[in-house]
């Protein structure tokens, strides 16, 4: 039986507490399509620095290019995900979980290809090989939770890695990252009923 949070979540798409930060960079799902599985990437910019605002800027295509060389090289891309968690386990919601955010490019999920069609997108703000928080992991483990108790659809089994979608191609969210850890906190929190 679904929380009352999860059943808001279902019909709103909104996650309450994220700070809502408006990407134009989504879409409509195709018909017929509903979240059925949950994608962890990771990011940083510049490269391998945290804080700062220039994750949310490039989300809302309002990086700029002079503040730092790499930005020049991703200025023009036009990407979004679902959900950001911040170092401090904060939480940033760019597009609607209804919507189809454009996180996972070129991709297949058990012979399904175009798993933005299908997925919610959830960044962690860091890289493949810097221990994540402890803060990240507690937030991360009781969003997927809460998405998991909303979409059923979503089991632990299709909760992957971005490197796992798009082999070759993407490396995160790395080796960095604990997935024994995080399936644990995940089962902890659905037996506590999937609150965020």
């Amino acid at each position: 039986m679904p929380t009352e949070e999860a059943a808001e979540l279902r019909a709103s798409g909104r996650v309450p507490a994220a700070r809502w930060c408006a990407s134009p960079n989504f879409n409509e799902r195709p018909a017929g399509k509903q979240p059925s599985l949950l994608v962890v990437h990771n990011i940083s910019l510049p490269p391998g620095q945290f804080s700062g605002d220039a994750i949310e800027q490039f989300f809302c295509n309002q990086l700029d290019a002079s503040a730092h060389p790499y930005f020049q090289t991703i200025a023009d891309l036009q990407v979004s995900s679902h959900l950001l968690v911040r170092r401090d386990g904060s939480v940033l919601q760019f597009v609607n979980l209804k919507d189809r955010a454009w996180h996972a490019g070129r991709s297949s999920f058990e012979g399904e290809n175009e798993c933005n069609d299908f997925s919610i997108g959830i960044e962690l703000e860091g890289t493949d090989d810097t221990p994540y928080t402890e803060a990240q992991y507690e937030r991360l483990a009781a969003l997927s939770a809460l998405i998991m108790t909303a979409w059923p659809q979503i089991t632990i089994a299709r909760v992957t890695g971005h490197s796992d979608i798009a082999p070759g191609r993407k490396t995160d969210p790395g080796p960095a990252f604990d997935w024994s850890r995080f399936h644990s906190q995940i089962k902890r929190r659905i037996t506590d009923g999937g609150n965020c």
